[in-house]
């Protein structure tokens, strides 16, 4: 019962940790480009800050298709 929400909790953990470690490296960061949304683009930001937070919401993204592939087993 308790394992899966240790799990759970151990990876938002890990990710904010990731965040946080991102937000102080891009400091100094003075590269800036848009991302292309299909919509609209965004506003200037560091290219550090986007490959960090590609690589964040790839990690939260296997980590709940992980849980959700657990919970059919």
């Amino acid at each position: 019962m308790f394992q899966p929400i240790k799990i759970v909790f151990n990876r938002i953990i890990f990710n904010l940790t990731l965040f946080l470690f991102l937000i102080i490296g891009i400091q100094n960061s003075a590269d800036s480009k848009k991302v292309n949304l299909l919509i609209d683009e965004t506003v200037n930001l560091p290219v550090s800050f986007i490959i960090g937070i590609s690589f964040i919401s790839g990690s939260i993204a296997s980590d709940f298709l992980k849980i959700s592939s657990n919970e059919e087993n």
